[in-house]
C-alpha cells in the first residue's frame, strides 16, 4: 500500500484528495490546522488509512516534528501533494496590507519549499511523485492578484524546476494549475460567505473533487509517464480579457 502526504487536508481540494486516495487504496498523512476536521476524516476513513498531522505549515519546527514522528506505517511517503495555500485580500498593490502579503508568501512559497525539501530524500529513494497545486493566476494575472499571483507563479515554476533537478531519479513531478474551484478559498480571502456565493453563482465552477480525481489519475499513471503541467478551468471561465485604460 502506498502512502501520500497531503497538505491543507481540512477542506476543499486537500480533503477531497485524502478521501479519493484512501478509497483508491492509499494511506494518507493529512495535515492542517483544524484538528476536528482531520479527526472527522480519521473517523470516516479509518486510523489505519489516515494519519492526522495538526500544524500550521508556516511553523517549520512543527512541520519537521510532524514528519520525523510519523509511525512506520506512514513514514515511507510515495506521493507529496503540495496543496496548502491561500489568498488574502483583493486590494490593489498600492493599498494592500503588507501582513497579508507576508502570510501568502509564508504559506504558498516558504512552507511549500520547506516541506518539499524535507521529503525529497525519501521520495527519491522510493521513486515517488510530487504534485503541486499551483494556479492559473500564476500565468494570467488579474487586478488585486499581486502577491497571490506571484506566489502561484513561483509554485508553478518551482515545480517545473524540480522536474529538471530530479531528472534521472525516477521521481515524477507535476504542476496542476486550476482556475475557478468552489471551495473555502474565496471565503478565506474575503471573510464573506456572501462574496463567495456571489463569485460562484451560475458559473458552474470546478469542485475539489474534480481536482482530487486529477491528482489520483496522475499519481496512478505508469512510472515511465510524467505529466509536466496541467491547466484546468471550468468551461465557463477563460483566460481572455486584456483591458485598456483610455483618456477622456
Amino acid at each position: 500500500m502506498k502512502t501520500a502526504f497531503v497538505t491543507g487536508a481540512t477542506a476543499g481540494i486537500g480533503e477531497a484528495t485524502v478521501r479519493t486516495l484512501v478509497n483508491a487504496g492509499w494511506r494518507c498523512v493529512a495535515t492542517g490546522r483544524r484538528a476536528e476536521r482531520l479527526d472527522a476524516l480519521v473517523a470516516e476513513l479509518g486510523a489505519d488509512k489516515v494519519r492526522p498531522a495538526v500544524f500550521d505549515v508556516r511553523d517549520a519546527a512543527a512541520m519537521e516534528l510532524a514528519v520525523s514522528s510519523l509511525p512506520d506505517a506512514f513514514a515511507q511517503v510515495d506521493l507529496l501533494v503540495n496543496n496548502a495555500g491561500l489568498a488574502q485580500g483583493l486590494s490593489p498593490a498600492q493599498e494592500a496590507n503588507l501582513d497579508d502579503w507576508r502570510t501568502m508568501i509564508d504559506t504558498n512559497v516558504t512552507a511549500m519549499v520547506t516541506l518539499t525539501r524535507l521529503l525529497l530524500p525519501g521520495l527519491i529513494a522510493r521513486k515517488g511523485a510530487i504534485v503541486t497545486i499551483g494556479s492559473v493566476a500564476g500565468s494570467y494575472v488579474y487586478p488585486g492578484g499581486n502577491v497571490y499571483a506571484g506566489s502561484k507563479a513561483f509554485a508553478n515554476h518551482f515545480t517545473l524546476a524540480l522536474r529538471a533537478d530530479l531528472h534521472g531519479t525516477g521521481v515524477r513531478v507535476t504542476s496542476i494549475e486550476p482556475g475557478m474551484v468552489e471551495t473555502e478559498f474565496t471565503l478565506v480571502r474575503t471573510g464573506s460567505q456572501e462574496a463567495s456565493d456571489r463569485l460562484y453563482a451560475g458559473a458552474h465552477p470546478m469542485t475539489g473533487q474534480d481536482i482530487a480525481d486529477t491528482i489520483r489519475w496522475i499519481a496512478e499513471l505508469p512510472p515511465h509517464l510524467n505529466v509536466n503541467r496541467i491547466e484546468l478551468m471550468p468551461v465557463s471561465q477563460d483566460f481572455a480579457g486584456f483591458r485598456v485604460a483610455r483618456e477622456g
